[in-house]
């Protein structure tokens, strides 16, 4: 045997699958990252079992809603008396229209915000109040009647300067006669 063969013969003894240094930073790399995803996977795995599985959430719950009917129907007593337009304004407006407010909103009592809305009658406000106007919803995003719309909408316009008499329910129209 010659001094080559010794050497060719040692180097293939002793040496791995990893033979370049760009393999040994791969190695090193994979055998911290792999633990870290199995530790994770372990974790949702056994913390998975206080977790409701997937579609059986609440069964009931679930029927009810696929069976729920397109529309609704609400009876309100249309004999109840109006809210005043300071009290719609407490529970609805206050929000945008109060002292702090919203900085585009016309502020209660602000004569310089409300005079050109005032100019424009109180048709064209109440239109607005009731359809919404850029970014306030409709009704204010309320549930009252118009009339009572309209009651708050007079309440702050005549606190700022206006002149507008307060509106009343409108009357229920006759029933028309059969011929």
């Amino acid at each position: 045997m010659s001094a080559n063969d010794h050497t060719t013969a040692h180097e293939e003894a002793h040496t791995g699958p990893i033979k370049t240094p760009k393999q040994l930073l791969a190695a090193v790399f994979f055998s911290f990252v792999v633990p870290i995803f199995a530790i994770i996977g372990l974790v949702y795995y056994v913390t998975s079992d206080t977790q409701p599985a997937a579609g059986a959430v609440d069964i009931e719950k679930a029927v009810a809603q696929r069976i729920q009917k397109i529309g609704t129907v609400e009876i309100r007593d249309a004999n109840r008396p109006l809210k005043s337009g300071e009290e719609v304004f407490k529970a609805q407006c206050v929000a945008c229209h109060g002292t702090p407010g919203i900085p585009s909103a016309p502020h209660l009592g602000d004569a310089g915000a409300w005079g050109p809305r005032i100019k424009t009658g109180y048709d064209a406000l109440l239109n607005s109040a009731l359809k919404g106007k850029g970014a306030m919803a409709a009704q204010g995003g309320g549930d009252f009647e118009d009339a009572e719309i309209g009651r708050a909408l007079v309440y702050m316009a005549n606190s700022a300067g206006g002149k507008f008499a307060e509106p009343q329910r409108a009357a229920a129209a006759a029933p028309v006669a059969a011929k």
